[in-house]
C-alpha cells in the first residue's frame, strides 16, 4: 500500500489546518490508521490513531482537545484536523497503516507515507 500525506503548509499560531492521507494499492478499510510527527532533532511522536470503522480514537497528550482524526473508507483516506496550532506543532507529519483493525492491543504500523511539512509561526 502507498500512503500519500498532503495538506501541510506554513500557518500562524492559532490557525487550523487539515491533513489528508490518501491510500492506494490496497483498501485501508480493514486497518487501523495513525498519524505521527517528527520535528528536527527530536524523536518521532505519536499524534493520533483511529480504528478501522472510526469508533475508537487515540490522541497524544500534546494534541488532545486540539486535533481530530477521522477517516472516509469509501475514499480510502484518513484526515487530521488540527486547530489552535502552536509553534511546537511544527514537524513533518506522517500517516501510517496498521496491520490490524484496532489501535490498541497487538499489531504494528506496517506502512508509512512520505510525510508533509507543517510549520507554525509565532
Amino acid at each position: 500500500v502507498q500512503l500519500q500525506a498532503s495538506g501541510g503548509g506554513l500557518v500562524q499560531a492559532g490557525d487550523s489546518l487539515r491533513l489528508s492521507c490518501a491510500a492506494s494499492g490496497r483498501t485501508i478499510a480493514d486497518y487501523g490508521m495513525g498519524w505521527f510527527r517528527q520535528a528536527p532533532g527530536k524523536e518521532r511522536e505519536f499524534v493520533a490513531a483511529i480504528s478501522w470503522r472510526g469508533v475508537n480514537k487515540l490522541y497524544g497528550d500534546s494534541v488532545k482537545g486540539r486535533f481530530t482524526i477521522s477517516r472516509d473508507n469509501a475514499k480510502n483516506t484518513v484526515f487530521l484536523q488540527m486547530s489552535s496550532l502552536k509553534p511546537d506543532d511544527t514537524a513533518v507529519y506522517y500517516c501510517a497503516s496498521r496491520n490490524v483493525r484496532h489501535v490498541t492491543g497487538g499489531g504494528e504500523y506496517r506502512y508509512w507515507g512520505q510525510g508533509t511539512q507543517v510549520t507554525v509561526s509565532s
